[in-house]
């Protein structure tokens, strides 16, 4: 059995309050909090990348702020996940998905671990900017759904039914793009151990991939001991493998 690998992306809608200067200002009062507007999801492996938005539900209204048919949907995408990667996802994504959850009487999903590639990129390059449509243009991988900026929220948010269809092939887009730069992170990443989700092997099954191509090169050296140095052809993860004696 392999992981199940979710890749993941949602699109928020802005907090409408009231203030008395523009920029970096403190609101005087919250009339709307955020809601999740859009998730667009992917598993590593499968070809389609799929989205859901607040006007698929039948009891959608642009005026009506509620996004608990949204957020059921994706508990049970989250429970299914046995890793999620997300675009700075530990500081977003997955803490703003769980507000809506406690919000709307949802409990926690099935745990589950991450991958944050924005921690990736910080930790072990230094790109000229780690934001996701950067990073896929300096890796030539492609680049977002150009769009009219914040006035796209806002008409998603009047109901514009054009709009709503740009911020679902935006959301869509950014999935495709975080895929391809996960699987070019990956092999630097400390990665959860997906080899404990294969079934047992006698021979060496790499951590980050699954992969079996595994060449043995040379020892790596602890501070007490010898292990097996091993590289998977598959990915290009190093790690290691049995204590030498």
């Amino acid at each position: 059995m392999a992981a199940k690998i979710l890749m993941l992306d949602v699109e928020t809608s802005p907090i409408i309050g009231y203030a008395w200067v523009k920029y970096d200002t403190n609101l005087i009062e919250i009339i709307e909090p955020f809601r999740i507007l859009s998730f667009a999801y992917k598993w590593l492996g499968e070809e389609t990348v799929f989205v859901k938005a607040l006007n698929d539900y039948k009891s959608y209204k642009p005026d009506k702020y509620d996004d608990s048919l949204l957020m059921k949907d994706l508990h049970g995408l989250l429970d299914a996940a046995d890793i999620i990667v997300a675009h700075n996802g530990d500081a977003f994504d997955i803490k703003k998905i769980n507000t809506r959850l406690l919000v709307n009487g949802l409990k926690p999903p099935a745990t589950y671990k991450t991958v944050d590639t924005l921690k990736v990129a910080r930790k072990h390059f230094k790109f000229d900017s780690n934001k996701l449509n950067d990073l896929a243009q300096m890796l030539g991988i492609g680049k977002k759904v150009p769009h009219v900026g914040f006035a796209l929220w806002k008409a998603c948010m009047a109901g514009d039914a054009a709009a709503w269809e740009v911020m679902k092939e935006y959301n869509q887009q950014d999935v495709v793009l975080l895929e391809e730069i996960y699987l070019r992170l990956r092999p630097w990443a400390v990665h959860p151990d997906v080899s404990l989700y294969e079934k047992k092997s006698e021979t060496p099954v790499c951590p980050s991939c699954g992969g079996r191509h595994i060449q043995r090169r040379g020892t790596a050296v602890a501070k007490t001991r010898k292990y097996q140095r091993l590289n998977c052809q598959d990915c290009g993860t190093w790690f290691s493998g049995a204590l030498e004696k």
